[in-house]
């Protein structure tokens, strides 16, 4: 099982992005127990990204939002980073 690591500058991310999308809470949560499960789950659309954030991965919420990511599978650890939409993030 992995070890996600919700650094603080997350946490204050994260609060301020379901207090503007309440919506999304249990979705975030199903999430963050899929990325201990099994990271590589097909649902969470583990991505790597490409450019300024090549070394960086994503993980989807829906269609339209995305949580930014360090995913380190020496360390079976998980640092959540971001949290937005795409456009937000991939600035």
């Amino acid at each position: 099982m992995a070890e996600v690591i919700f650094t603080d500058q997350f946490n204050r991310k994260v609060l301020k992005f379901l207090k503007s999308h309440p919506e999304l809470t249990g979705k975030y949560k199903k999430i963050v127990l899929q990325l201990r499960v099994n990271p590589f789950h097909p649902s969470l659309r583990l991505h790597k990204l490409q450019g300024n954030l090549q070394e960086f991965y994503s993980v989807s919420i829906n269609m339209k939002y995305r949580i930014l990511l360090d995913f380190i599978i020496q360390n079976d650890q998980i640092i959540l980073l971001d949290i937005g939409g795409q456009d937000y993030l991939y600035r």
